[in-house]
């Protein structure tokens, strides 16, 4: 990899502004570490199907195909028009279309952020990202939801072996760098058939890993378990829905889903993502907290660091993550939504100045 390629999607909201947080703690330390890079910036959501007649033209999709890595800002679907008229979620379709099956997303309380949890906790959800409940990576043509008649829906939830045993898999190498536990969280007891052929796979797969300690819960007893004691969990895999409801509770419990990173990985490609919405109430107002698409794009650097030997981009990603910790830990160097007083461009402007002294004196 001579140079980095990142294509940069601004999404809609309060997606513009913290994309520019974003790239403004990413270039500064880029440059501060010689890597060559090139970002290639791409309308996507609300603009551009204003400009194109789709959220997702296809110069973005040949732009995300392209590149070595991906930064999505927060997308506000639920405002689009239907398929037909243009309206695709961005952030379903690049993983469908990339075939990003891991939705990796860190849980962890912050030294100094209030919480509501009983014990600091550290835990990691592994979150199959391409089949389940999610309508749109459930058929080839249309969606996985049906309307027979006026007062009857119905949705399919597609699961497979080949899926769930790869999902599977990145979770018990993952444990391997950490504590060495997975846990698989399913409902097997009522969906016999689909979490039947998950938890399956996930036994398969986790004979194979006689090193990693294994365990099983039931979604809504893992839902409680979380606020009773997270801190008992490590590595957390799990099915779509399930893992995206889930991580959303256990970041809550952590202090805010406003300093949640999450990252969307494939075999070749990832791609950081911001784990809240768009807040379009937000836009515009200097208010909105970009710590979780910062951190994401610190888990990106990361990612790419382990696959191209880079250890530039390791110390990259490893500074950026300390800088947002140390950022946080101090009621006067927060954003406001963590009870600071601090705004998207001067949280920014922080984040990059911390990142670089963490820089300095890990040389």
């Amino acid at each position: 990899m001579s140079v980095l390629n990142l294509a940069i999607f601004d999404g809609d909201g309060i997606g513009p502004e913290i994309i520019a947080a974003t790239t403004e703690v990413l270039v500064p330390t880029l440059d501060a570490l010689g890597v060559p890079h090139q970002l290639t910036s791409s309308s996507i959501g609300l603009r551009a199907l204003a400009d194109h007649g789709t959220t997702l033209p296809e110069t973005a999709l040949t732009s995300a195909h392209d590149a070595d890595g991906i930064i999505l800002g927060p997308v506000s679907h639920m405002d689009y028009p239907p398929m037909e008229q243009g309206g695709v979620n961005p952030s379903g379709q690049l993983r469908r279309e990339l075939d990003l099956y891991a939705n990796i997303r860190p849980a962890r309380t912050f030294t100094g952020v209030p919480t509501i949890a009983p014990a600091d906790f550290d835990l990691v959800f592994v979150r199959e990202n391409t089949e389940g409940f999610y309508a749109d990576r459930t058929m080839v043509m249309g969606t996985g939801e049906v309307m027979p008649t006026e007062n009857l829906a119905l949705s399919f939830r597609k699961v497979t072996r080949h899926a769930s045993e790869r999902i599977a898999r990145t979770a018990f190498e993952l444990a391997r760098e950490r504590s060495r536990r997975v846990t698989a969280v399913h409902k097997a007891n009522v969906l016999r058939t689909t979490d039947g052929l998950f938890l399956e796979s996930v036994r398969t797969v986790a004979a194979e890993y006689a090193d990693v300690e294994y365990s099983e819960e039931l979604v809504d007893a893992m839902a409680a378990l979380l606020i009773r004691d997270a801190a008992r969990f490590d590595v957390i895999v799990t099915t779509n829905m399930f893992g995206d409801i889930l991580s959303d509770e256990a970041t809550e419990l952590s202090g805010s889903i406003g300093l949640a990173a999450s990252l969307n990985a494939g075999e070749h490609l990832a791609m950081a993502q911001a784990q809240h919405g768009s807040a379009p109430g937000l836009a515009g107002t200097d208010v909105a907290n970009p710590a979780s698409l910062i951190g994401s794009t610190s888990m990106l650097l990361t990612w790419l660091a382990e696959r191209n030997g880079d250890d530039r981009l390791a110390r990259a990603g490893g500074a950026i993550e300390a800088a947002l910790s140390e950022a946080v830990s101090t009621e006067r160097t927060r954003t406001k939504d963590l009870g600071g007083s601090m705004g998207t461009r001067d949280f920014a402007r922080l984040i990059a100045e911390l990142t670089r002294r963490h820089l300095d004196t890990s040389c």
